[in-house]
């Protein structure tokens, strides 16, 4: 039985792939720093439910803590490592960016210390659509360059490819970078617009909704993505020995064993198309409070997939409205509304 070491693994996408990979017959181990950037009491259900499996064991830390984070490391030997934790959200990073700096930062480089002295067969690590900043030629392609992040959050995930890029050269680390794609589904963040929305909507409170509704978003509904993931860990990249020998399709780095892959919808929603599925499903209209673009907000993203599609023969393909509806259903049952 191979073991996954997931850190984040209480988070809205860890715990959905901690699920998976117990499903598919993995040992997990969870790690978690339980921050109290949202409701915690979220995060320890999470934990809860996938205490139910006896191949998967949680551990509290913080990604900052080295010591911690590498005693474990050694002492369960992962035979690969998901980095999804992470300090999130593009809007908190205006206000407390030292946070990022940490547990983006030195939390990353914290896990691909373990990773090295591990020699794990991979090292997938957790990169996002808002790395390509200001690019406007779309959909967005992995093989283009990322020189323009637009929030510190964004700042921070450039850096994590850059320090897996590094890492990856130096010490023949097998790594891949994904880039999420707005991700949605039941146990989503409350600091995400489908949780704000939804719940606003049912409470009859105003929702805000920026740059007035005109934005576009590549939303991707998380098993979608968590199937990506699951599937990107059998591909592990190899250092190539000659340039022509990458695909022209292909991110693979002619200097490491390095890869950054879009898991994405391949699919554009305008944001009012988005709220009023919501009002859909939730059966009554949204209060809306139009309001100017968000600095450091982009108006629209759209990822190429192709690359995944040719690793892994799998392409996202959950409907929007589907999605949503699953989400409503999750968002009553829990809140009891």
């Amino acid at each position: 039985m191979k073991k996954v070491l997931v850190t984040g693994s209480a988070g809205f996408i860890g715990y959905h792939l901690s699920q998976l990979l117990l499903d598919e017959g993995f040992a997990v181990v969870g790690y978690d720093g339980m921050t109290d950037y949202y409701d915690v009491r979220l995060k320890e259900r999470r934990h809860q439910m996938l205490m139910q499996n006896q191949h998967f064991s949680a551990h509290v830390g913080m990604l900052e803590h080295f010591d911690r984070l590498h005693d474990l490391a050694l002492a369960e030997r992962p035979d690969i490592i998901v980095h999804l934790a992470a300090q999130a959200g593009v809007r908190y990073s205006l206000e407390n960016p030292r946070a990022y700096v940490e547990a983006n930062l030195v939390g990353t480089f914290n896990v691909m210390e373990c990773a090295r002295e591990l020699a794990v067969e991979h090292l997938l690590m957790a990169s996002t659509s808002s790395v390509y900043g200001a690019n406007e030629d779309m959909p967005f392609d992995e093989r283009e360059k990322c020189d323009t992040p637009l929030t510190f959050y964004a700042a921070t995930k450039k850096a994590n490819e850059a320090m897996g890029h590094s890492y990856a050269h130096l010490w023949n680390l097998p790594t891949t970078m994904f880039r999420f794609f707005t991700v949605y589904g039941p146990w989503g963040r409350p600091d995400m617009a489908l949780f704000k929305f939804t719940k606003g909507i049912l409470e009859g409170a105003p929702i805000d909704i920026y740059n007035n509704g005109e934005m576009y978003r590549d939303f991707t509904f998380v098993t979608d993505l968590v199937r990506g993931i699951r599937l990107l860990i059998d591909t592990p990249p190899l250092r190539p020995e000659r340039a022509d020998d990458i695909a022209p399709y292909d991110s693979l780095s002619p200097a490491a064993p390095f890869r950054a892959v879009n898991i994405g919808n391949s699919d554009k929603v305008r944001l009012m198309d988005f709220v009023e599925a919501i009002e859909a499903e939730c059966g009554r209209e949204a209060v809306k409070n139009f309001m100017p673009m968000q600095k450091g907000d982009v108006p629209a993203t759209w990822a190429d997939a192709t690359l995944l599609k040719q690793l892994t023969g799998y392409a996202p393909k959950t409907d929007v409205k589907e999605g949503i509806r699953q989400f409503v259903a999750w968002y009553r049952d829990y809140y009891a509304v």
